[in-house]
């Protein structure tokens, strides 16, 4: 293995454990061996989004773009920046479709899917179900490397409306493989839909469970830590929502309880609101339960968390308390 190859891997494992700054080093010697690696401008680029960075982030993305204008990897990292947080959703989908472009001849059943599962998510957001749900129907049959494809196509089929075919998928996920904590959650959405709410919370406990056996993502805070986050978002919130929630009690576990999942509370809800006041009286929210793991699977990485959980508190106030406008979803 070269120098050059042995930074990359480092960085790249690095990243995985979310030691940012590690990789970050690791990144600059790559340059230091060789100033035209798309490879290194990639993985900073992956640093910074991890870092909330996102115009330096696009920066490098685009710079690896230079050095190698068939490196579909940094098209696809560009485009999801793009499109969060950036918003530049026509910009995303131009960068999607040129990776499509250079894959379609000689990329890999799983390379096109990922490329086309993320076209999909960016013509939902632009409102545009009708290609979203063309680009679906056109998506490889595999089979898949990668163990999550088939999962992440039959959420994709749910997204477009297909319900039967997404059911079908789920359940030969669930009968070939371990079992899966997002594969049950699909299919408890799945079968809301079709009118089913016991098979539904059914599903949505088995995910549930799945979910508290899983590993969070290696850059999980300890509880103490992420609880001051918490105290931080809350500081940052828009004087309508403080307002709302001044004095409630702030309470922070791992994941709803099985009981409140019972009554119908989703599993994978970051925030939910309790104790509050009654229709007659001003809005007010008495205790506040933030669910760690959920936030943390939401959240794009450990810089996130804040600005996550303050969306989550402002979403879920907004919808509550039907007097204040609901803010829109985030693409």
């Amino acid at each position: 293995m070269s120098q050059l190859s042995a930074h990359l891997d480092r960085g790249w494992d690095l990243v995985t454990r979310g030691d940012f700054a590690g990789a970050m080093l690791s990144a600059e010697k790559s340059l230091e061996l060789d100033d035209a690696s798309p490879e290194a401008h990639n993985l900073i680029g992956y640093i910074f989004h991890a870092e909330g960075r996102a115009e330096e982030a696009l920066e490098h993305y685009r710079q690896a773009l230079d050095l190698d204008e068939s490196y579909v990897e940094a098209m696809l990292n560009a485009a999801e920046v793009l499109m969060s947080p950036l918003g530049d959703l026509d910009g995303a989908l131009d960068m999607v479709r040129e990776a499509r472009d250079w894959l379609e001849d000689d990329g890999t059943p799983d390379e096109l899917a990922d490329t086309m599962l993320l076209e999909v998510d960016i013509h939902l957001a632009r409102g545009d179900a009708v290609s979203a749900a063309s680009v679906v129907r056109d998506l490889p049959e595999g089979p898949f490397e990668s163990p999550r494809l088939p999962t992440a196509i039959a959420r994709a089929l749910l997204d477009v409306g297909e319900v039967d075919a997404a059911m079908a998928r789920l359940e030969e996920v669930l009968a070939s493989e371990p079992p899966s904590a997002d594969a049950f959650y699909y299919l408890a959405l799945a079968r809301e839909v079709k009118g089913d709410p016991t098979g539904a919370q059914i599903a949505f406990l088995q995910s549930r469970e799945l979910d508290g056996t899983s590993e969070g993502p290696p850059w999980s805070l300890p509880t103490d830590q992420f609880e001051r986050r918490v105290q931080s978002a809350l500081a940052s919130l828009p004087e309508h929502v403080s307002r709302v929630i001044e004095g409630a009690l702030v309470v922070v576990t791992d994941l709803p309880g099985a009981e409140v999942v019972a009554e119908g509370a989703d599993p994978r809800t970051p925030v939910l609101l309790d104790a509050l006041s009654a229709p007659d009286e001003p809005d007010k929210v008495g205790r506040i339960f933030v669910y760690k793991r959920n936030v943390e699977r939401m959240a794009p990485g450990l810089f996130g968390l804040d600005a996550e959980v303050a969306r989550a508190l402002e979403h879920e106030v907004e919808l509550v308390f039907s007097a204040v406008p609901v803010a829109p979803e985030p693409g």
